[in-house]
């Protein structure tokens, strides 16, 4: 019995410190697609003031969309003063590979400067909505549930073979609090745009701060 608990107890830390390295590496890899996201931003704003006085409306999408992103998932306040009215698709990043598209060149030096806009348009769009759907990977439910069931098979032989006392009581709940919050940073850590755990906006505020300067 004692050896059965013993791998259990394995297998569980197993596959709890698994499931943290995982999740981890969800939530660096989603700081980093926001960090590459900025970055472009700011790149391709710069590409577009070098276009010319013509392309202020594209820039001001480009930061529209920007904010109203921020604004849906951060809830920043220092963006309230954005009229968020002008946040609607039509005017936002859903359509910033068309605005630029639609430019007219009057030179070599503009035309190249389009090409260039439209690659980081079209690599921004992309990495915006890799970024959504790398959010949309979840735990799976039935995994979850045998981890439960797992700990708590264990926890009763623990409390089963322990004496019942408050220093039995108290190891246990330090125990299952510690689990539980494991547990709590494995489903936080998948989810890195929602929830108390977000990654940083950093990268977005100083992106913002420069775009349309």
């Amino acid at each position: 019995m004692i050896t059965a608990t013993g791998m259990l107890a394995t297998l569980v830390a197993l596959i709890i410190g698994l499931l943290l390295s995982s999740a981890k590496d969800s939530y660096d890899e989603a700081s980093a697609g926001l960090t590459e996201m900025g970055a472009k931003a700011i790149t391709l704003d710069y590409v577009l003031s070098l276009y010319g006085a013509e392309t202020k409306s594209v820039r001001d999408n480009l930061r529209i969309g920007i904010a109203s992103g921020m604004e849906r998932i951060w809830h920043s306040h220092s963006l309230q003063q954005l009229d968020l009215l002008m946040s609607d698709k039509s005017n936002g990043m859903a359509n910033l590979y068309r605005n630029i598209h639609e430019l007219s060149p009057q030179n070599d030096s503009q035309k190249n400067l389009k090409t260039e806009a439209l690659e980081l348009s079209k690599d921004l769009l992309q990495s915006r909505w890799m970024l959504v759907e790398q959010t949309q990977e979840k735990l799976p439910a039935a995994f979850l549930v045998v981890l439960i069931f797992w700990l708590t098979v264990l926890f009763v032989h623990f409390g089963l073979m322990g004496p019942p006392n408050r220093t039995t009581v108290s190891a246990l709940t330090i125990c299952a609090l510690s689990l539980s919050s494991a547990i709590f940073f494995i489903l936080e850590l998948n989810n890195p745009l929602e929830g108390p755990i977000k990654v940083p906006s950093a990268p977005l505020e100083k992106a913002l701060a420069i775009i349309g300067k």
